[in-house]
């Protein structure tokens, strides 16, 4: 018995012993999340239900439930990635008025569902779940013979049986039918000649596959024994695609109007909307369609059964420009607790990505779920408060006023005494309650604090939506949305650019969005102040050419603008501003096609008034056959500090690196006969166009993430002949001595660079790689690594260090190198986002803060992570638990304590002279 206890007690004491946590109170000190689902795909609110909900499923491949009245989040899964992840249809028990179609499981099974899913095609998952906790019950999966064209198919579900619908294009249709729990088949599968159907002009309505040709609607009803083909005339030939209308069998809209091409569903005519939605009222079917007009959404109502419109249901309201356009996806009525009329939720999607409820003629709640899917970030400073604005101005002098450092001693004391005169003027003005009205930005606590920690978070999203974000408490302070504005060619997402910071008191700051028109594939560019999100400078312009190339130029004298240096389709540069066009003199600029791998290089040029660019390299890294393509770019990034010149080896001699600010690093990747796929790294200096180095990897594959920094690279691949993922480190050095240490010219460079290189094992898939940076370049480089799972691991460089010695030597421990081991460590210690998962973890951006030892983190992918690190710990800060207190006490007593022993030793003094 008491050894039973002694090995229960060592048990817990192990256990103990090897725990690792945060303190409470620091969870969510400096860190937030948010979680999204994506945009919205399909929908069913349900208001009637015991537990009210509403369930979704997302083209992010997310099926989620969200509380009614706040939209907040009940539950959420998140589904395998695309392809596999894609949701093909969406079937919620108790949505329809057949009661054919409940879900309810037989006696004695377990295979029933309150919702069912049908995802992918090789395979084609079909799920049923518990809505109530958002778990699975059970699944079952069929693999199609042809797996290609298996990603054109549709599902059907029909009185328990799911129907398995696979065109072949101008053929034919193949039509399978399984029972929903169980997915055996109910018999063979039945081939429908239709020689008409084409992808572009199909949909799926309920059980009838309606095609458009010409000035008619030709229909199949797939689940009808009899074939026979229905065909209805329209009275224009459509110019858009054809819709489904979702809860009537048959029912599609073309052009705006609703169209029945079943007999046995009949459709009110006259109708025309830009979206429609079917549900109940009353006890009778209704039709409710929505539209918006001047800024106002209107939302009215039919009656199926007799057309009569359902005035009850009629509401109008100020709809935000920031939503975009708004579609109805769905809606539903519960029965008010007087017994009077209906309370009646609609549930809108947008253009921008935003999902929306009404309710009694208001939005009741909103997601803004284009945060899912951001593709830029940027950490613009909070503008100081007016008193410190001030005396900033003050101690730094005005343009113009100060044009050297012989001032004059008594105007600036004059100056310094004005200033603090009005200072303490507007602090007893304050007091007695008679001062100024704090501004917008100081009303909502947007003041820079002395740390530089709190900053405005701008993020730039694939929908056009522009968020105000602080990064501190996460409150959204503001939203922009760009209509019709996509993203560059060349797979190039649209640019989130900085061009006047807000240390430039009493100048505000501003930052520009550029991207493509959608309608005309022109240039755009958005100027907007990043702190009130309101239009500065121009607002959106509307360029007359298509952008091929940016870059930022330096700072104007006069307003302290960046410009921004654009090559257009024809190779020519212009600048926005245009004032700023004279800092573009001597620019270089490259090109990159992604899918030839042919790189270009440029030389501006400003003489005369005039700018011009003239071609001074190529290079091709496609490979004889041209097959290779781009699939990783990485630069330095450009406010980055190098604060060591050198490394200092154990014999007390310097190691110099080769850091050269116009060194990028390509990778391509090709198919290979032999080694199945080649991956090859190429060093290349963008100014002159020389290959600095170059390395070649054979059979492995992306997924590929790079991080480019100072003398260094890292990048992460899958390696699959060891079906693992490994990570390759590079760092690039001058020898032991440095041919310039104060310029740096591509045009005469030192000789080719000493390359040390090592790769390592890493437990686990890479989805982003990003480096830490500080506002000097002193603290110590980590390496932050985004993984498959939602982590993100801080990993020191001296873990990646490439020249970490295979053995134990004297050197290496002087050098303080670790001896090197393959495998890579990711303790949970090291996990920044400790349990705050990031699902589908797609980027990390990084930005330096007031202190040298603190990096600002952001993490974007499906949800949103916000934090901050410290690489060599918070040197310039005191700790949290810092006991104020007891150095108070201390202080005052050794100050008590100096003055008493200096006036007794003075009377000691005295008395000792008197003597």
């Amino acid at each position: 018995m008491q050894e039973k206890w002694l090995l229960a007690g060592l048990s817990v004491a192990l256990l103990l012993g090897t725990c690792s946590a945060l303190y409470e109170d620091q969870i969510k000190k400096f860190d937030w999340r948010g979680v999204n689902v994506g945009a919205l795909k399909q929908s069913r609110v349900d208001l009637n239900h015991f537990q009210p909900r509403i369930l979704v499923s997302t083209h992010e491949g997310v099926v989620a439930s969200l509380c009614v009245k706040t939209g907040e989040l009940v539950w959420r899964q998140v589904l395998e990635q695309k392809p596999r992840g894609d949701i093909k249809l969406l079937q919620v028990s108790g949505f329809s008025d057949d009661s054919s179609e409940t879900a309810a499981a037989p006696m004695g099974s377990n295979l029933g569902f309150d919702m069912l899913t049908v995802q992918g095609h090789a395979p084609a998952l079909v799920r049923g779940w518990n809505t109530n906790m958002g778990a699975l019950e059970w699944e079952w999966s069929i693999m199609p013979i042809n797996t290609e064209r298996a990603q054109d198919a549709l599902w059907i579900y029909s009185k328990s049986v799911l129907y398995h619908v696979l065109p072949a294009w101008r053929s034919h249709l193949e039509v399978t039918a399984y029972f929903a729990s169980s997915g055996h088949s109910t018999g063979s599968t039945s081939k429908v000649i239709a020689p008409w159907i084409t992808q572009e002009s199909c949909t799926l309505s309920g059980t009838f596959y309606v095609c458009t040709e010409g000035k008619q609607l030709i229909s199949l009803d797939l689940v009808s024994k009899s074939g026979q083909v229905i065909r209805t005339s329209l009275e224009t030939e459509p110019k858009g695609k054809t819709q489904a209308l979702m809860g009537l069998n048959g029912v599609v809209i073309v052009d705006g109007k609703p169209i029945s091409v079943n007999k046995d569903q009949s459709i009110c005519g006259g109708l025309q909307s830009s979206s429609y939605a079917v549900g109940s009222f009353n006890y009778r079917k209704i039709l409710a369609y929505a539209d918006l007009s001047s800024g106002i959404l209107r939302i009215n109502a039919l009656y199926l059964d007799n057309c009569a419109p359902a005035a009850d249901l009629e509401q109008s309201l100020v709809f935000p420009e920031h939503f975009g356009t708004p579609s109805l996806n769905n809606f539903d009525c519960k029965q008010k607790r007087n017994g009077e009329g209906k309370n009646c939720m609609f549930l809108f999607s947008t253009t921008s990505e935003s999902i929306v409820a009404v309710q009694q003629g208001r939005v009741r709640w909103s997601r803004e779920e284009a945060l899912a899917n951001v593709i830029d970030s940027q950490f613009v400073d909070l503008p100081l408060a007016d008193s410190e604005g001030t005396l900033e101005n003050e101690m730094k002098g005005k343009a113009g006023d100060f044009t050297s450092f012989e001032r004059d001693i008594a105007s600036a004391f004059l100056r310094r005494i004005t200033t603090q005169a009005v200072q303490i003027r507007s602090l007893f003005l304050h007091v007695i309650g008679l001062g100024p009205p704090p501004t917008d930005t100081q009303r909502a606590g947007l003041v820079r604090d002395s740390f530089g920690l709190h900053k405005m978070l701008v993020l730039l999203t694939r929908a056009g939506k522009i968020f105000g974000i602080d990064n501190v408490s996460g409150k959204h302070h503001w939203q922009l949305y760009l209509s019709n504005v996509i993203g560059f060619a060349n797979d190039e997402q649209m640019r989130l650019i900085v061009q006047r910071s807000a240390k430039h008191f009493p100048l505000q700051p501003l930052c520009t969005i550029l991207g493509k028109n959608a309608v005309n594939g022109n240039g755009v560019l958005y100027r907007f102040n990043p702190i009130t999100g309101k239009v500065a400078e121009g607002g959106l312009v509307q360029l007359d050419y298509k952008i091929k190339q940016l870059s930022l130029l330096g700072e104007t004298e006069n307003d302290f603008v960046k410009g921004i240096l654009l090559l257009d389709a024809s190779n020519k540069v212009h600048v926005y501003p245009e004032h700023a066009t004279p800092l573009a003199d001597g620019m270089y600029l490259y090109t990159a096609d992604v899918k030839s791998a042919e790189l270009a290089g440029y030389f501006v040029k400003y003489a005369g008034g005039q700018l011009s660019s003239t071609h001074i390299w190529n290079a091709r890294l496609g490979g004889h056959n041209s097959e290779q393509q781009i699939i990783g770019v990485a630069g330095k990034n450009p406010i980055e500090h190098v604060h060591s010149q050198g490394r200092v080896l154990g014999d007390r001699s310097v190691l110099y690196k080769y850091i050269n600010p116009n060194l990028v690093a390509f990778v391509t990747q090709a198919p290979d006969s032999t080694h199945k796929s080649v991956l090859n790294l190429y060093l290349v200096d963008v100014v002159s166009g020389s290959v600095v180095f170059t390395m070649t990897h054979r059979k492995v594959r992306a997924p590929l993430s790079i991080v480019h920094s100072e003398n260094w690279l890292a990048y992460s691949y899958f390696n699959e002949k060891l079906r693992r993922t490994e990570i390759t480190t590079i760092e690039l050095y001058e020898g032991k001595t440095q041919a310039n240490s104060s310029v740096w010219s591509s045009l005469q460079a030192p000789p080719m660079p000493l390359v040390e290189r090592q790769s390592y094992i890493l437990p686990t898939i890479v989805e982003a790689l990003r480096e830490t940076i500080t506002e000097r370049g002193i603290t110590n480089k980590h390496v932050l690594i985004g993984t498959a799972s939602g982590s993100i691991v801080e990993m020191p460089w001296h873990l990646l260090d490439p020249r970490r010695p295979i053995a134990s030597t004297t050197q290496g421990r002087e050098e303080g190198a670790i001896p090197y081991i393959p495998e890579l460590p990711l303790p949970t210690e090291s996990h920044i986002n400790y349990n705050q998962t990031v699902a589908r973890l797609r980027n990390i951006y990084t930005a330096p803060s007031g202190l040298e030892s603190t990096c600002l983190v952001v993490a974007t992918g499906l949800d949103l992570f916000v934090t901050r690190v410290a690489p060599s710990k918070t040197f310039d800060l005191l700790k949290e638990d810092f006991d104020y207190i007891l150095i108070s006490i201390v202080l005052v007593a050794l100050t008590s304590g100096s003055l008493i022993v200096k006036h007794l030793a003075s009377r000691k003094l005295l008395k000792q002279a008197w003597k």
